[in-house]
């Protein structure tokens, strides 16, 4: 039976619906290619994988020496910390304490008690550290002293603020932000040290003291004791040998009061006062040490006197030093005049004094030291006086300054403030 025209039909589609070898080979061929670069690409992602877990591991090597090493520096601060001669305290943000090393606790008899705030630690200690923390910052110590069981102990303590410094908390693992260390020394050797000096300092003073009071006041007792033993045999001299009596003792009363002035630190009560009427008054009492020398001393009033705030005793010791510095070192029939007058200084009025002498001047390489204590310029006299000038001047808010030529005498230039 042969087949029908439709069953030839589909026949026909059937051949030519299979592929030629040609297309089959391509297609293989194209397959093949791919099967290289993917295996190819695998092989690669294989070798980066190994790569990257090569250098993974090393890296992690690398972290785990690096946190060993952060341990170990970790461990040998905190042994620093705790063999510090010093105490340590170190606060964060929240004024918490981080840290306090062994030293720190037993500087504030903290024994084992767990302090966790700064408030705290003031409330447990002697140390109000609130206050201290309110205070300057910087290298400056403030100084507390408590009392501990071996006795009264002094501490030195400052504190410094830290920027962007983080610690990391043991217990937590968390990063604390750090606000300010704070540091304490035991300073009770060195104020017990400063208190032996200043012991034998004063012991030093004192024994200067008696030399200088002894220096001074041997002469003028012997020539009082002479005086008065004329006085005794002599009645009809007596006036002239008591005005020598009276300037012997004013002269031993201007070096006790210079002596007391210089050692002593108390500061002379001012008051209002007529300038010209108290140097007048200091005038006279001098006088009799000039008259003893043979040395004209003179007094003038120029103008109105400027009212000061003064101490007429502090004053009249002035007066006396520079009157008697200038009586030394004027020959016999020398003079010494004392000047006071009102002057203006810008709008500022201004009470002035001038002390001018006739005698043989002070060198010029002393000049720079008269006012220094314990100079002297002849070494006979143990140089108070002008220093104790200088020093009561400041006292009285006023200025002293002086011009000299030699073998031409002397001048003194007093200034203070008026009222």
């Amino acid at each position: 039976m042969l087949p029908s025209s439709h069953a030839v039909q589909r026949m026909s589609l059937d051949v030519d619906s299979v592929p030629s070898p040609q297309l089959l080979a391509d297609a293989f061929s194209e397959f093949i290619s791919a099967s290289s670069v993917l295996e190819a690409s695998y092989r690669d992602l294989q070798q980066e994988v190994a790569h990257l877990g090569s250098e993974l591991s090393e890296r992690n090597a690398a972290l785990t020496r690096s946190l060993e090493e952060n341990d170990r520096m970790r461990a040998a601060l905190q042994q620093m910390l705790d063999s510090m001669p010093c105490g340590v305290l170190v606060l964060d943000q929240a004024e918490r304490i981080v840290m306090i090393n062994p030293e720190g606790r037993r500087l504030l008899e903290l024994g084992n008690a767990h302090i966790y705030s700064l408030r705290e630690l003031s409330r447990t200690s002697q140390v109000d550290f609130e206050v201290l923390a309110k205070g300057p910052v910087g290298p400056f110590d403030n100084e507390v002293c408590i009392d501990a069981e071996s006795g009264k102990r002094w501490l030195a303590i400052s504190h410094r603020m830290l920027a962007n410094v983080a610690a990391i908390n043991g217990s937590t693992g968390q990063a604390n932000r750090l606000r300010s260390i704070w540091i304490l020394r035991d300073v009770t050797a060195n104020k017990q040290a400063e208190q032996e000096r200043e012991t034998a300092r004063r012991a030093t003073a004192l024994a200067e003291i008696s030399t200088i009071l002894a220096h001074e006041i041997k002469n003028p007792l012997a020539s009082m004791e002479l005086f008065a033993d004329l006085i005794e045999q002599d009645r009809g001299e007596a006036t002239e040998w008591i005005a020598h009596l009276r300037a012997g003792i004013r002269t031993l009363s201007g070096t006790v009061n210079n002596v007391l002035s210089l050692n002593g630190e108390s500061k002379p009560r001012l008051a209002p006062l007529r300038l010209s009427d108290c140097i007048e008054s200091s005038v006279e009492f001098v006088r009799p040490i000039a008259e003893q020398a043979g040395v004209a001393l003179s007094f003038q009033s120029e103008s109105e006197s400027a009212q000061v705030l003064g101490n007429e005793d502090a004053i009249r010791q002035v007066v006396l030093n520079i009157v008697c510095n200038a009586i030394r070192h004027t020959a016999d029939g020398g003079s010494v005049s004392v000047v006071a007058r009102a002057a203006k200084q810008g709008k500022a009025a201004r009470g002035v004094v001038e002390i001018e002498d006739t005698g043989c001047g002070i060198p010029e390489s002393a000049m720079d030291r008269i006012f220094d204590a314990g100079f002297s310029t002849t070494g006979e006299t143990p140089g108070l006086g002008l220093a104790v000038c200088k020093r009561l001047m400041i006292q009285h808010g006023g200025q002293i300054g002086v011009e000299s030529r030699m073998n031409q005498g002397t001048k003194f230039h007093l200034e203070f403030p008026a009222i």
